[in-house]
């Protein structure tokens, strides 16, 4: 097995005294885990950061080996590791991929929607420029994985105008006038995931964190992987201090 890729750094975990294992998402191969000999050195550590762009090269004798795996830096954003809200951003997004994904599966449009919202976070550090981002980007992995949302028309009435909430069970939107009865126990549905070139604004973004954590929490982030909502809970409560 020989893969040579770029690659999106998205875990990173000791291993012996000096190694680490590495998790990467790739355009072609989905994400891949290796053996980085040395990984915890001063030369590689500030590579091996969470959502650096690499050039990733794994080998393997035997498809059942762990791959051995070396890096070449091609863009860091180590630098955004001091700035507390964008670092949440980054932690929440490289560690959703590491724990959701199945290693070795292809999702190419999870790839390059990642690195868009991980660009859009250094380019434009303040939530407003990157929220909506990471909400498609939670929205489209759990399409991926199967736990699609439908969002596409009112899901009583079969409208597709008007639509202002979701189902927290079926995942199907509701149009304002069938879901304003039943109003609370609706989850809002932000305009921005709906009509294209909508602005957001700290109400949308809060609604569209709410919609798509209840989603991932209930059907992805589930028993040892739940875990990994604390990263999230970190980045939401620092936007919620900005709304």
């Amino acid at each position: 097995m020989q893969v040579r890729t770029p690659a999106i750094i998205c875990a990173m975990r000791a291993h012996g005294e000096h190694g680490a294992i590495v998790r990467a998402l790739t355009p072609d191969n989905g994400l891949l885990a290796g053996y980085v000999r040395g990984g915890r050195s001063r030369r590689l550590r500030p590579v091996l950061v969470p959502g650096n762009l690499v050039e990733a090269d794994f080998r393997a004798r035997t498809e059942e080996q762990l791959p051995g795996l070396t890096v070449e830096l091609t863009h860091s954003r180590a630098g955004l590791l001091a700035e507390p809200l964008a670092a949440a951003a980054i932690d929440w997004l490289t560690t959703l991929t590491a724990v959701a994904l199945a290693e070795g599966q292809p999702y190419p449009r999870l790839y390059d929607m990642l690195d868009a919202a991980l660009a859009a976070i250094e380019y434009a550090p303040s939530a407003r420029g990157w929220a909506a981002a990471a909400v498609r980007y939670e929205l489209l992995l759990l399409a991926e994985l199967g736990y699609a949302l439908d969002l596409s028309a009112c899901t009583a009435t079969g409208s597709r105008s008007d639509l202002a909430f979701v189902s927290p069970k079926s995942g199907a939107a509701v149009s304002r006038g069938a879901g304003e009865p039943y109003a609370r126990r609706l989850l809002p549905l932000p305009l921005f995931l709906v009509e294209a070139g909508a602005e957001t604004n700290w109400s949308d973004i809060v609604a569209g964190l709410r919609l798509t954590g209840h989603f991932l929490a209930r059907d992805i982030l589930v028993d040892r992987r739940a875990d990994a909502l604390d990263a999230r809970e970190r980045m939401v409560t620092r936007i919620a201090r900005l709304a």
